[in-house]
This record gives C-alpha cells, sequence and structure tokens, in this order.
C-alpha cells in the first residue's frame, strides 16, 4: 500500500467519525444530548466496539441530496460487548440529515439486524431519528418495513431493546413499540405517530412535544415505555444492567451470578411486612426485596399500571421473573392495564428461559363499567393466555388473599404453576367472607332477629369451613403451606429443582391469544 492511499484512508475514516459539520456536535451537545459515538462508547465495553459499512453512503439525486453525501448515511451500525458478550447496536446520528432513515441508511439497519439474529445476539437501538427522509420518497417507506419485519423475525429469539434519545415520529415510533423493552430519557425523548403541528390542524389541539409523548408520558399513561431516567448516561448503565440479566438469545440460558447472599437467609421482617388484617395496605415492593439475592431488582414499568409490579431479579444467582399484586395501589385488584403489563412480562419470560415467581395477594378483578366497556374479558385473559402458555418454571405464593377469577390467572395450580405455596395467611375462595356470607345466607339474614349479629355469624361460618389457610392445601391445589420466613429459601430450592424443567408441546404454528 502507498503511502498516498493509507493517508486517504486516514482522511476517510476519520471524516466519516467526525461528521460532515463540527458546528453540528456543538448544536448536538447544546440540547443536551450526546453523539452517537459517545453513546455507542457508554453503552459497550471500553474498545470493543467494531463499526460495519462506516464508509456507506446514499445514492440517491433531487432536492439537492447528490451534492451531500456524507458518509455513514446517519446510522452507525456495528457490535461490541457488554460485561464480555456480544451486543449489537445501531445509533442514529442526528447530526446528519436530522437522524431521518433513506434507503443506503436502512440497508445498514437490515444487514446490522440479519447479524444480530444469526449470530444469537442482542439488538439495541439507540433512536434518535426524524423519520422518513422526505427527498426518498417510498424509498425511505420500505426500509422501515423491512426493520419492522426483522424487528418482528427476531421477537423470542434475541433480546431486542430500544433506547429514545431524541424526537421519534411516525415510522420511527413503530420500530421500538415492536421490541422487548423501551428506554426513554426526560425532555429529549418524544414518541408520536403525529405530531403536535398535525394533531392542532386535524383536531383543534394544543400540545408540546413532552405533553403529547414525552417520556414520562409513555411511562405512566400509554405504558409504551418500560424505564425512564434523567439522563443519558444513567440510561445507558440501565441498560447495560438488564443486558446482564439476559440471556442473549432464545437456546441458552440467563447468565447466573452467584452473589454472597444465603439461600437460607431467613426472612423474619416478612412477618411484619404484610398485614394480617387484609383491608391493610403495604408495598409488595418491600416483600421482593427480602427475597430476591441482595434486594436488588429492576422494576419494569414501574409507572404504568402500579397495580402489578413485574420485576427482574436474581435468586441464588439464577434469574426470575417476578410479578406481583401490590395493595398500595386499586388493593392489588387486576384491571385492563395491569393484565395487558403482566401478560407482556411473562410472555417475554417465557420467551428467554427465565423462570416465573407469582406473588399473590388479589382482591379479584376491578369491577366497573369503563373496565367492561373497554374489555377487561378479551385483554384481561391475555394474562390468562401468557401463563397458560408458559413454559418456564413457574412457582406461585400466596401470601393473603387469593379471590375469584382472578385468584385463577394468577398462576394458580390448576392452569399449571409447577408449584404452588401459600402462607398461612392466606384466603383463597370465590370471594371474600363478607360478600360470600351475604349471597350464601341472604335469606336467614333477612328473616333473622338481629340480621347483623346473623351476618358476623354467617361470616364466621363461612370463614371457618372455606377460607381457612388449609383448605386448599387439603385439596391439593396448594403444595404447601410454609412459614412466611422460609419463603426465600423454598423458593430457592424450588427453582433448582425446576432449572431441568422440559415441556412438550403439540405441534402448532402459533397461538391466537386475545387481543
Amino acid at each position: 500500500m502507498t503511502t498516498d492511499r493509507f493517508e486517504e484512508l486516514l482522511r476517510v475514516k476519520e471524516e466519516a467519525h467526525r461528521g460532515p459539520d463540527p458546528k453540528a456536535t456543538e448544536r448536538q451537545h447544546a440540547k443536551g444530548k450526546l453523539t452517537a459515538r459517545e453513546r455507542i462508547e457508554l453503552l459497550v465495553d471500553k474498545g470493543s466496539f467494531t463499526e460495519v459499512e462506516a464508509l456507506r453512503r446514499h445514492r440517491a439525486v433531487g432536492f439537492g441530496l447528490e451534492a451531500k453525501r456524507p458518509y455513514t448515511d446517519g446510522v452507525v451500525t456495528g457490535w461490541g460487548t457488554v460485561e464480555g458478550r456480544t451486543v449489537f447496536v445501531y445509533a442514529h446520528d442526528f447530526r446528519i440529515f436530522g437522524g431521518a432513515l433513506g434507503e443506503a441508511h436502512a440497508q445498514k439497519i437490515h444487514k446490522l439486524m440479519d447479524m444480530a439474529i444469526s449470530a444469537g445476539a442482542p439488538l439495541v437501538s439507540l433512536n434518535d431519528g426524524a423519520g422518513a427522509r422526505i427527498q426518498e420518497g417510498v424509498s425511505a417507506l420500505a426500509g422501515y418495513g423491512g426493520i419492522f419485519r426483522r424487528n418482528t423475525r427476531a421477537s423470542g429469539v434475541v433480546p431486542q431493546i430500544s433506547v429514545m434519545l431524541g424526537p421519534c415520529a411516525g415510522g420511527a415510533a413503530y420500530s421500538p413499540a415492536l421490541t422487548d423493552f423501551v428506554f426513554a430519557v426526560r425532555d429529549i425523548s418524544q414518541m408520536f405517530i403525529t405530531g403536535p403541528d398535525v394533531v392542532q390542524a386535524v383536531t383543534g389541539e394544543q400540545v408540546t412535544q413532552n405533553e403529547l409523548g414525552g417520556a414520562d408520558v409513555h411511562a405512566g399513561v400509554s405504558g409504551v415505555a418500560h424505564f425512564v431516567y434523567d439522563d443519558e448516561e444513567t440510561c445507558l448503565a440501565e441498560v447495560r444492567y438488564l443486558l446482564s440479566l439476559l440471556p442473549s438469545n432464545n437456546r441458552e440460558l440467563p447468565p447466573r451470578v452467584r452473589g454472597e447472599d444465603p439461600v437460607d437467609r431467613p426472612c423474619d421482617a416478612l412477618l411484619d411486612l404484610v398485614p394480617a388484617d387484609g383491608n391493610r395496605s403495604y408495598d409488595i415492593r418491600a416483600v421482593i426485596e427480602e427475597i430476591v439475592d441482595d434486594g436488588e431488582f429492576m422494576e419494569v414499568h414501574a409507572s404504568w399500571a402500579p397495580n402489578l409490579v413485574c420485576a427482574l431479579a436474581r435468586q441464588d444467582g439464577h434469574v426470575v421473573g417476578v410479578v406481583a399484586n401490590q395493595p398500595l395501589f386499586m388493593a392489588g385488584a387486576l384491571d385492563i392495564k395491569a393484565s395487558e403489563k403482566g401478560a407482556r412480562f411473562v410472555q417475554f419470560c417465557d420467551s428467554f428461559s427465565i423462570p416465573l415467581v407469582t406473588l399473590v395477594d388479589v382482591p379479584g378483578f376491578l369491577p366497573g363499567v369503563d373496565q367492561e366497556h373497554d374489555g377487561i374479558i378479551r385483554r384481561g385473559a391475555k394474562l390468562l393466555y401468557a401463563y397458560c402458555n408458559a413454559t418456564v418454571p413457574r412457582i406461585s405464593v400466596v401470601l393473603r388473599k387469593a379471590y375469584g377469577g382472578a385468584y385463577i390467572v394468577m398462576d394458580s395450580r390448576s392452569i399449571g404453576a409447577d408449584v404452588a405455596l401459600a402462607w398461612p395467611s392466606n384466603e383463597i375462595a370465590v370471594m371474600g367472607a363478607e360478600g360470600a356470607a351475604n349471597v350464601v345466607f341472604r335469606r336467614e339474614i333477612a328473616a333473622a332477629r338481629d340480621p347483623d349479629a346473623t351476618r358476623s355469624e354467617k361470616i364466621e361460618e363461612y370463614r371457618r369451613e372455606l377460607v381457612h389457610p388449609y383448605y386448599a392445601a387439603e385439596r391439593g391445589l396448594v403444595d404447601d403451606v410454609i412459614d412466611p420466613r422460609e419463603t426465600r429459601s423454598v423458593l430457592c430450592r424450588t427453582l433448582s429443582m425446576l432449572v431441568t424443567k422440559d415441556v412438550d408441546l403439540p405441534h402448532r404454528k402459533h397461538g391466537n391469544p386475545p387481543q
């Protein structure tokens, strides 16, 4: 190689890394945003990133595009490692065409996605793009179609994580919606199908970008975002942590990390954390802290449907998915949002061989006209379907209340839980003793000289006959009633036994879950 050719290569690669306009970097930083390469450096292990197609340029003509042909075409693609394991990543470069997607840009992403699927490694997208490149017309739209098709093909094969780091409109918002997890950063992340200007033109509503599709809106209102953070550095650090909990693909088990937290550690605090009175609330997250390794867990969708907690944690070093009713909100009752949240989480865990631990304290499904008219029957059935379809190890623990259909849905023994446990405070029944007595003994109560006294007697009778803590165990619907203090050790031992679980499913192309 001649010296001139070598020097030319260095100049070309330097230009590709620097970008065509130095001031564009300054503008990006002035918005409080990092560049695409700075983000990748935070995500992957130091010095591990290998870029592909850094010298790619578009071939479009018209509207002045032929005079603007920057290297990378507005997206940085490649692979690196996170804690030593391979991860594929692409990052929109907002400095080039506003990160908008054109034909060459899309082809780079297609290639990387195909590589991730073939290699069996997670795919992380760092999204900061303005949607389709208008100057390229239908070619840009077709590029999105190719991304969506690959998102769907990769679903359940390799983990897919989307990180929203800028405004993403139209087609740019659909790819993240097809992935497993969406991370967002306050003030700089926005997602919407139609922006504020279109909304105002069509409906007359005036709204800002953040009000329409900001990070907190999608984390707490729409449920599109699973995690939200205040800055990019924290966000990308949490993406790394999530990746450390996940297998590289659906043919591997999640990585086991043995810690110093003893398996047989007694959980004495549980005796005081959960009130015996079923009408008193408590924070289920405190219970989760007690039973998982080192009290650490990563809650998913913490701000959306808070009446159900979904989290990833470790027990005896094994990654587990925890699904738990949250009595702090709506007494832990299931509603439409909680059902959809839980169903999506259960399906993800089942896709990637993550055992499920379900903590049950549920008074039932939330009653109401809105719930019924909005489809609680079909949408609540999503959680039921997800549990029934799951083949990973499944353990349920009834802490207190477990009433009606909600008891069945929360991974009861009857729908396939491998091991069903309960605390001595459990109340498993069609409904609470108060409501049941009013129905079963309605005539006797109405005819009594002292209806209130008779009602109290009948409530106690129903509780004594059907709601005592050993009723389900006597009928084989609960495998054991355990001392709450031994919950951690029992779960760890049971998970160890179930680690080799294998299930043969009937041949089918796929199921047809309720929508």
